[in-house]
């Protein structure tokens, strides 16, 4: 469709691991996904640390090459673009704003840099453009001729977030770009990428473990375990109904708990598994409470379900609703 910004079909990103003295095997990081993003839509990619998220993101960004499959910006190969293109279609917003920006430039140098880098425009107006962006963000003017040291964390995450708009991209990656922020600015950036999103029709992926922070921000949600989308669908669909056990358990980590009882546990049966020996089946079979023993360790469950789709075979066993976790206590 002309509405699709980004397209992945069956793509996959192996590392070979091992040495001269060992035996050498593969890890998949990406195991066949496939995902489509539409202009003005914020897709929010969940899972655990080691799940896959940031390989993705790396592979958007020209980090990382897909081993296989198909990735399209705006109906073209992403291989078809030179690096500069590529920056330009897609740009990055990081975790940590301290590490992420360059000490020594000046805000208005690290907000322009992208354009004087494409030598694009002239000093004065790339200076404009930066006002123009700063503004956007809600950086007062004061602060363009101030270094990164002299500004807090969420105004060095304002920073970062306009370097990555001033050359209009297609797609943001916002890779848990409030984790690192204290709690009372956070919600502060997540309304400020909320509305840049609405002001801009800005297409994003926002990845994080924290499925509060992607209800707050995201259209639909794709549930990312052991390199592959185990569940994906429009947000409140899978808060108000998930059908997959690793869904379920995320949001039950998340949800508000009753007045006066302890925050949920993950309850998971078991600790993540090595991505080099993957289990047999269904990979998540052995950290499920109703692994059936049989076809659950035998056959990988195949997608089911349409605009809401997941990858179980006993998806009615687990339906975990945020109703029911939310109901007021007895």
């Amino acid at each position: 469709m002309m509405d699709d910004v980004l397209v992945m079909q069956g793509v996959t990103r192996d590392y070979p691991v091992g040495g001269a003295f060992a035996k050498k095997r593969t890890l998949r990081a990406l195991r066949g996904i496939d995902l489509t993003v539409s202009r003005g839509r914020t897709l929010g990619l969940v899972g655990e640390s080691g799940c896959g998220k940031s390989t993705l993101a790396k592979v958007l960004l020209g980090v990382e090459e897909a081993t296989s499959g198909t990735v399209l910006v705006d109906g073209h190969p992403i291989e078809s673009y030179g690096r500069i293109e590529r920056a330009k279609l897609i740009q990055p917003v990081f975790q940590d704003p301290y590490s992420s920006l360059n000490p020594r430039m000046t805000v208005a140098s690290i907000i322009g840099a992208p354009l004087q880098v494409r030598g694009e425009g002239t000093g004065d107006s790339r200076r404009k453009r930066v006002e123009e962006v700063a503004g956007e963000v809600g950086l007062p003017r004061h602060l363009i001729g101030a270094y990164p040291s002299q500004l807090s964390g969420g105004q060095r995450q304002r920073v970062a977030i306009a370097r990555a708009l001033i050359g209009e991209p297609k797609i943001l990656i916002c890779d848990e770009p409030t984790s690192a922020l204290d709690v009372s600015v956070q919600s502060q950036i997540l309304n400020l990428l909320h509305r840049l999103k609405q002001e801009l029709n800005l297409t994003m992926i926002l990845i994080s473990h924290n499925l509060a922070v992607v209800h707050h921000l995201a259209d639909e949600v794709a549930v990312m375990y052991l390199g592959r989308i185990v569940e994906h669908g429009p947000s409140q669909a899978i808060f108000d109904r998930a059908h997959h056990p690793y869904s379920s358990a995320l949001l039950k980590a998340v949800l508000p708990p009753r007045p006066g009882s302890r925050l949920p546990e993950l309850g998971l049966e078991a600790e993540f598994p090595s991505p080099l020996n993957p289990p047999s089946g269904c990979p998540f079979h052995p950290r499920c409470s109703n692994d059936d023993g049989t076809t659950c360790h035998e056959i990988d469950p195949e997608p089911s379900g349409t605009s809401h789709t997941y990858r179980c075979h006993h998806p009615d066993n687990f339906t975990q609703t945020a109703a029911q976790d939310q109901a007021p206590a007895d």
